[in-house]
């Protein structure tokens, strides 16, 4: 794949929105940078837990989708749980999606969301039907 983050875009545009760039695209893990930016918090200057989420639910696809059985064209999240552990209120976030179980109609995908220092955030657990043509 010879630009990840223009993939993630045009896969997912609202990842362009946000301003999420990608640093790796393998099936084995999918990891996702996003930015610390005043228009993505909530009070106090936090990022917003929804942002976080949507990068989680973006990489778990990304993972997903590069994890689909033949035949299969497209994955949809069916269900996403988050624990958040800490605020982030600077720098960016990274988040590391691996696949824990990839089946005939469902993937389940595990996401770690770190802050600049490597302090664990955020944690979701989803998954992601697979869909066929």
């Amino acid at each position: 794949m010879a630009d990840p983050t223009a993939f993630i875009h045009d896969s997912m545009p609202l990842t362009r929105t946000l301003g999420v760039t990608a640093e790796k695209l393998d099936p084995s893990e999918v990891v996702l940078r996003l930015e610390w930016a005043e228009a993505l918090c909530t009070a106090g200057g936090v990022l917003h837990g929804g942002a976080l989420m949507t990068l989680a639910d973006s990489a778990g696809a990304a993972c997903a989708f590069l994890n689909l059985p033949e035949g299969a064209t497209a994955t949809s999240t069916i269900e996403s749980k988050t624990n958040f552990m800490g605020a982030v209120r600077e720098g960016g976030v990274t988040a590391r999606a691996s696949v824990l179980h990839a089946g005939r109609t469902t993937i389940v995908v595990e996401a770690t969301i770190t802050d600049a220092n490597g302090r664990l955030v955020a944690k979701t657990l989803q998954t992601q039907a697979v869909l066929g043509p």
